[in-house]
């Protein structure tokens, strides 16, 4: 009996410890159910005060700030306004004598002639005048007043000139309506003027020097060597000039007519020297030049960024870096101020690659 009950009380004890076993791990698992189910509600509680994503959400600084930081590179405090309007680079500008019209040559193959009664207006009245077919406008330039316009267009086969204007100018006792806008139809033209070659920049000029008659001066010159002087009412030439400098880079006549200075492949014209660098240190080199009417302030362009220097001493007035998107492909003042409000300012035209034209207001001299 003795081997009998010592089966039976180890089938108990082996019983116990299987039913011990057994609840153990029941109680585990019921005690790690409650933690799955308790720990939803510990993190419930973190949700409740969702703050920091919704104060996220409520002050988008790095966004505003950015922004503000575009508009900032954009905008200058001498950037008075944009002529909007061109579908492709802008390669040529021009003031009228008056400073009241400004013309542009762009890539689009049209020439826009804007009306600017006001440089701070939100728009500009323009008359367009499209070139023949098969040409693109490179470089404009107005002959004798705001009526007449002359255009150099590029084709496969080469560079031409027109000259768009009225028959008779239509004057009025209105003085607003005294000076109209040309009429686009061609008075004179040439072809080929430079071979195959392109023209770089038009510029006019009043011969007054001496006993010159007052006609106006139209210089075209090439990316080749040569430059031609062009009668701008009659369109007759009246002299070739090679520089031998490999290629020209740009030519601008003198506002009397009686200098003709170009910058072309070597450095042997300069205007006058002044130790500038941009903000890597390097030297820099103009692409364009431009002189204010009254002869005291000198514009320059390199690459997007553009200056504005003394005459007087050579310092520098203000500069506006990233005036524009892209290069700038011309710069040109307006001969006479222009209404910005209740006040007359002298107004800087610039265009670029960008598509847009920028009118800028002229720093002040006594400022540097």
């Amino acid at each position: 009996m003795d081997p009998v009950l010592s089966v039976a009380v180890l089938s108990v004890v082996l019983g116990a410890v299987i039913v011990f076993v057994f609840f153990k791990n029941y109680l585990r698992k019921q005690r790690s159910e409650v933690q799955t189910i308790a720990k939803p509600e510990l993190h419930s509680d973190p949700k409740k005060p969702s703050k920091p994503p919704q104060s996220k959400k409520s002050h988008p600084k790095p966004h505003s700030h950015s922004s503000d930081k575009d508009q900032n590179k954009r905008h200058h405090p001498l950037d008075l306004n944009t002529l909007k309007g061109h579908a492709d680079s802008v390669t040529g500008l021009c003031f009228s004598p008056d400073g009241r019209n400004l013309a542009t040559a762009c890539a689009d193959g049209v020439v826009r002639v804007f009306k600017l009664e006001d440089a701070s207006s939100k728009s500009f009245k323009f008359l367009r005048i499209n070139v023949p077919a098969g040409g693109h406008p490179l470089a404009v330039a107005f002959s004798d007043d705001a009526s007449s316009v002359v255009v150099a267009s590029q084709t496969l086969s080469g560079c031409s000139l027109y000259m768009y204007g009225e028959e008779k100018p239509k004057t009025s006792n209105d003085s607003k309506q005294q000076t109209k806008l040309p009429l686009p139809e061609i008075k004179w033209e040439h072809h080929k003027i430079h071979d195959k070659r392109a023209v770089l920049t038009l510029t006019r000029s009043t011969a007054s020097y001496g006993t010159a008659d007052g006609s106006t001066i139209i210089a075209s010159c090439s990316e080749g060597t040569d430059i031609i002087l062009w009668h701008g009412k009659t369109g007759k030439v009246l002299g070739h000039v090679d520089t031998n400098q490999l290629k020209n880079n740009m030519a601008t006549v003198s506002p009397n007519g009686r200098f003709l200075a170009a910058a072309a492949f070597t450095a042997d014209v300069k205007v006058f020297p002044i130790p500038l660098h941009d903000s890597n240190g390097s030297a820099l080199h103009y692409d364009r030049l431009s002189l204010s009417p009254d002869g005291k302030i000198l514009a320059t362009t390199h690459g997007s960024t553009l200056q504005w220097l003394c005459m007087d001493t050579g310092k520098v007035l203000d500069t506006a870096e990233k005036a524009h998107d892209g290069d700038i492909t011309g710069i040109a003042w307006s001969p006479k101020t222009i209404p910005l409000g209740n006040e007359q300012v002298m107004v800087l035209a610039t265009a670029s690659i960008d598509k847009k034209v920028k009118l800028w207001a002229a720093p002040s001299v006594n400022s540097s």
